[in-house]
């Protein structure tokens, strides 16, 4: 199933920014770092209806995506 480009980006903009405040981060780098994450992608594509889940729930997969990734180089935050 696809979703309407605008409300994609709307949800895109709104688990960002959740993702920033519970990491701390930034919203350029929350951003960077979301474009190029398996959620966004699963996002994108319409895979598993993931647009459809919570802001919540995308954030908590990214920020286990992120953790993953920050184990796997070393970083530390």
């Amino acid at each position: 199933m696809n979703a309407n480009p605008i409300l994609l980006q709307k949800k895109y903009a709104r688990v960002v920014v959740l993702f920033a405040e519970e990491n701390h981060l930034s919203l350029d780098d929350a951003l960077a770092f979301f474009y190029k994450s398996k959620v966004y992608e699963l996002m994108r594509e319409g895979s598993s209806d993931m647009h459809c889940m919570s802001e919540q729930y995308l954030s908590k997969d990214l920020m286990e995506e992120y953790g993953m990734k920050n184990e796997m180089s070393g970083y530390e935050k």
